[in-house]
């Protein structure tokens, strides 16, 4: 019977556990440069078996909040080089999440301050972060967006790719995260409720899911299938997202993935950072019908699962064969030694909701480890 803290082969890649550094935006990385407070917060958490980074612009119109990082220009690349040095020498594994954020984003933070871009002109009904001229941080509402014409679609496509290659080849990344979830950009061609377009991406869910197949291709041809994991949340409303019948919808999304070799699924259940009962649709989403839906077309890649897990929880996820990872989020904010903790039964420490987002090294690199 498995257990959280036995190792496991992930794609190309040997983990040491099944515990994942969930993927978190701090918003610690001025002018989209990861420093060298993320050199250290990075590598004080390196006893996870992965460390999935906080999410990463593909491109400059791909960013949706103040400094957040970049994998697009040569500065970006060198901070995270040397984030990947620290992980790496303290014998951890790190890949990195490629991020396009679509219409949740701002005109301040887009090129040229243009419209930020999403599948339909919708505009959400939510918020992003800036940072005033004053140094402090403010969450305000999102731009309206303008619809991408489908021949921009693959001139985005392409930044996913050399994204990709980049954080492998330059950045010295383990592997990817394709991020498809939290109605963010792929996740909004993904749902109904942000995708009305009448071409051959909306309509049908074949349709809908193309730009999902399309990035997926890009990215395993540029660095492999076996480096490349991809991040999906079937239900969660964050962002401003629903699809009237996500069951589905998801099952054909896991199915085409399953023939694609991917290292890893990562799936949110329920609402993110919310609760994991959350639903959508006239019934309860089936998390086990989705990994029986993306098995039965082939699919080899380990199942990661995400949302309020606990140690009991994600015991009981590994045992059962429910799950092959389990993902924490809060937990590894506040304890960089997680892992150890869990192993230990040791208590853990409270994160400081207060210093999530924006900041310096307090709530970020000075929580304490165990005795």
């Amino acid at each position: 019977m498995a257990t959280l803290f036995d190792p496991l082969r992930v794609g190309d890649l040997a983990l040491a556990n099944r515990i994942v550094m969930a993927p978190l935006t701090r918003n610690r990385s001025p002018n989209a440069v990861p420093g060298d407070l993320s050199v250290t917060y990075y590598s004080q958490r390196a006893t996870a078996g992965l460390i999935v980074t906080e999410a990463t612009a593909i491109s400059h119109q791909g960013q949706g909040y103040a400094d957040v990082p970049g994998l697009y220009g040569a500065d970006q690349l060198a901070g995270w080089k040397r984030v990947t040095d620290a992980v790496h020498k303290a014998g951890g594994k790190i890949v990195v999440q490629l991020w396009h954020v679509g219409r949740i984003s701002h005109t301040a933070l887009q090129p040229g301050g243009g419209k930020p871009v999403a599948p339909s002109a919708i505009r959400a009904n939510s918020k992003t972060f800036l940072v005033k001229p004053d140094g402090s941080g403010e969450f305000v509402e999102t731009s309206e967006p303008r619809a991408l014409d489908a021949a921009e679609l693959p001139g985005i496509v392409d930044d996913f790719r050399r994204a990709a290659k980049a954080a492998i080849e330059v950045a010295g990344f383990d592997g990817v995260e394709i991020h498809g979830a939290n109605g963010y950009l792929i996740d909004q061609f993904l749902r109904s409720g942000t995708n009305h377009r009448t071409d051959d991406y909306g309509g049908s869910i074949e349709n809908r899911t193309r730009f999902l197949f399309e990035v997926v291709d890009a990215v395993t041809g540029a660095v492999g299938a076996g480096r490349t994991g991809i991040r999906l949340s079937p239900v969660t409303p964050a962002n401003d997202t629903s699809d009237a019948d996500p069951q589905p919808l998801f099952n054909h999304a896991v199915a085409g993935l399953g023939g694609r070799g991917l290292a890893y699924v990562h799936i949110v259940e329920g609402a993110t950072g919310g609760a994991r009962d959350f639903s959508q649709g006239d019934k309860p989403f089936d998390y086990e019908e989705l990994k029986a839906s993306y098995r039965k077309a082939g699919g080899t890649g380990a199942w990661l699962v995400n949302n309020g897990y606990d140690k009991e929880l994600a015991e009981k996820a590994v045992a059962d064969g429910y799950a092959d990872l389990v993902a924490f989020g809060k937990l590894f904010i506040a304890n960089p030694d997680l892992v150890s903790r869990l192993k230990r039964n040791a208590d853990l420490n409270t994160p400081d909701k207060a210093t999530f987002y924006g900041g310096d090294a307090k709530g970020y690199t000075d929580y304490p480890t165990a005795a």
